[in-house]
């Protein structure tokens, strides 16, 4: 018989606490062990008889990170009654997926900085990082076949395939102006979203979950790395590199369309859409400070972080299926830590 969440305000470490005054950090202290054993398997997993694969996968995923993903899958286990221990499996899972495709993703992009040191393919080049990239990803694969779950295959199949067709879809979006707001969001659902998806729902899956709750948690997932993707491209325009962790501007520079950048030249002046058209076209961050200025003066910056928090709502909707524990308080937490973190 399945073992109940916690009562709410209760954590077997410290015992009741505030949920009011619950933080990002609370939330990782909640599932303060389970973290610790999803990085003993991350580092068991990605051990390999190849040195090179080892070192710039140690370098990758020892580089820091919110570890957003693998703390959503093993809060939404809990929240829905999870007692085993796969759920670190699943987590780690959902991690390789997303440092694959880091990897693969800045040799797309020509990065040089990610959260703030060089990036793999700046210190070993474009061939190794893409080869390690693909043993990483391989390997999530040989992870899944461990959980022996069918369904749990079928959710990561389908959600890296449409991860790959995110890939496919930015790139045609590249230096196009006329990129659509519906064609925005299509692409970071599919880089973004679905993975935060696929998290949650297998973690659903794993605790037995009724179809309902398992729906409600892919939906949670889904509007969670909404906002989380919404809130980054904010942040393109209006952080600062020591705390983003790379440079300001880079989604520019790559031509890359942002829905800041859209609404700025849906609403803007003549003027501001002449200037944002060229530097979409052309990837370039010369005048980056007028456009930022354009953007802000537009409303851009605030009509995108308005959606933001649209969707953070929209996750904590979805958790009212879930009985009241820690864990569904922890749900609600990071999803406000989705819309208002600065890096």
């Amino acid at each position: 018989m399945r073992q109940l969440a916690p009562p709410i305000g209760y954590h077997s470490r410290v015992g009741y606490f505030p949920l009011e005054s619950m933080s990002f950090e609370s939330v990782k202290a909640l599932v303060e062990d389970d973290l610790r054993q999803v990085d003993a398997v991350i580092r068991n997993r990605l051990a390999s008889d190849v040195v090179l694969v080892n070192q710039i996968a140690e370098y990758i995923v020892g580089s820091g990170g919110k570890r957003l993903r693998p703390l959503l899958v093993v809060v939404v286990a809990r929240a829905c009654g999870y007692r085993g221990a796969q759920h670190s499996e699943a987590a780690a899972i959902i991690e390789f997926i997303h440092t694959a495709t880091l990897l693969h993703d800045d040799v797309v992009d020509g990065s040089k900085l990610r959260r703030g040191r060089d990036t793999a393919n700046e210190v070993w080049g474009n061939e190794a990082s893409v080869l390690v990239g693909d043993y990483v990803y391989s390997r999530s694969f040989e992870m899944m076949v461990s959980l022996e779950s069918m369904r749990i295959m079928a959710v990561m199949a389908s959600a890296t395939n449409k991860i790959a067709e995110g890939e496919v879809l930015q790139l045609l979006n590249a230096n196009d102006p006329d990129t659509t707001e519906e064609r925005y969001f299509e692409v970071i659902y599919r880089k973004t979203a679905k993975l935060f998806e696929a998290g949650a729902q297998i973690a659903a899956l794993l605790a037995g979950a009724s179809p309902a709750v398992e729906a409600a948690m892919a939906a949670y997932g889904r509007h969670l790395g909404t906002a989380f993707q919404l809130v980054d491209d904010v942040l393109d325009y209006q952080s600062n590199s020591a705390e983003l962790g790379k440079n300001l501007g880079d989604d520019l520079a790559e031509g890359k369309p942002t829905l800041p950048l859209i609404y700025a030249l849906r609403t803007g002046t003549e003027e501001q859409r002449v200037l944002i058209r060229r530097s979409i076209e052309e990837g370039s961050i010369d005048r980056l400070a007028d456009i930022t200025a354009a953007i802000e003066s537009t409303g851009g910056l605030a009509y995108t972080a308005r959606l933001a928090r649209r969707e953070a709502a929209l996750a904590i909707e979805a958790i009212a299926v879930l009985p009241d524990s820690a864990y569904k308080q922890a749900l609600r937490e990071l999803a406000d830590f989705a819309v208002e973190r600065t890096h």
